[in-house]
Formats: structure tokens, sequence, C-alpha cells
């Protein structure tokens, strides 16, 4: 049975498409990645400037078309991967029962980043689907070690803006994955940089 992952954004053409085709190029088979939008734009692709992104890095996002997201989704997902704060008060509000299993992106990252090296060891277990199963709950542990701090766990919405914005957004999406995919990773996959096209 596959591994539910949810990501999502505002209008579900920009940050939760992108965070949605990274997952999907470096996850196996087990997980299943879909995203969707908190007020989307149905039908609508993914903008040029974040589309060379995001296939610069090995990301898929030709065929692409926005779609709302429903508390049906959020219901099926183990895990909705939301890309601010504010998604994820609108996700637990749709599906209160989700409040364990959302959380930003970027907070994601920022929890994996600080679990001791030991506590996680992904090579005991068969697939990616387990291997995150096995994560969520050490991150969530993580909290406590966080608790008291400012943090900014949301990624900006480049729409409409400039190609440096779209870079910025991109570059919090990828810097808030990398934690996440080196703590999975039950053996090497390859660099996990993210090469990407140049916006200026």
């Amino acid at each position: 049975m596959p591994y539910n992952v949810l990501t999502v954004c505002t209008g579900n053409i920009c940050r939760s498409p992108a965070a949605e085709a990274l997952l999907r190029s470096r996850l196996d088979d087990s997980v299943h990645v879909l995203s969707a939008g908190t007020g989307a734009l149905v039908g609508r692709p993914v903008p040029a400037r974040m589309a060379e992104l995001v296939t610069a890095a090995g990301g898929e996002v030709a065929n692409f078309a926005a779609r709302q997201a429903t508390p049906a989704m959020i219901q099926e997902s183990d895990l909705i991967l939301t890309l601010t704060v504010r998604h994820r008060a609108w996700v637990v509000d749709q599906v209160p029962a989700a409040v364990r299993r959302t959380l930003t992106l970027r907070e994601l990252g920022r929890l994996v980043s600080t679990i001791p090296p030991g506590v996680f060891d992904p090579s005991t277990l068969p697939d990616d689907a387990a291997r995150l199963a096995a994560l969520l709950p050490l991150a969530l542990g993580e909290r406590r070690r966080h608790a008291g701090r400012r943090h900014d766990d949301d990624v900006v919405d480049p729409y409409g803006r400039s190609g440096a914005a779209y870079r910025t957004s991109f570059d919090q999406i990828t810097s808030g994955l990398t934690p996440v995919l080196r703590a999975i990773a039950a053996r090497p996959r390859g660099s996990l940089d993210w090469p990407r096209a140049d916006h200026r």
C-alpha cells in the first residue's frame, strides 16, 4: 500500500507542484505524491519560470494541471506538506484529525535536520514509504528542541514576480526537502545538489 504525500499551496501552480515533482523525482514507487491548492487555479499549468527550475533539477511538470484541495485528499494522505503556516492552518481546519501529519515543508526539513545521528537507520527499512512513516514521529519529537525560537517556515510565493523571486522560492523548497531526502537514503542516490536554470 503506497504512502501518500500531499503538498499544498494556494493556487497549485508554483510551489506545491514544484515540491510534488521534486519529491517524485527522488522517491521510489512506494510513495505516491500529489499536490493541490487551497484556492486552486484549476486546470492551469506551472508557469514557465518555475517549470524551467524544476525541469533542470530532474522534475517533470509538462502535463501538470492545477487542482483544488479537498477534505478527501487530506484524509487519504499520510503526510501533508504545506508551503506556508497559513496553508497548514487551512488543512487542519478542513480535517482537524490531520494535525499530527501536517507540517510546513520547511518545518519538516528543519526538524529532521536535528534528529541525533544514529537514532534513525533507513537501511533497516524496505522502501521509502516505510522510511517516511518511521521518520515522521521522530521529526515531530524534535519540536521540543525547537520550541521558544522564532522560525520562518514559509516558502515565498513567486507568482507574477521576477525570475529572482522564482529562484528564491525554488531554493527554499529544495533546502526544505534536502534534509528529509538525506535522512531516508538507505544507500547513495547520487548528488542531492539541485541543478537549476538561472533566473535574474
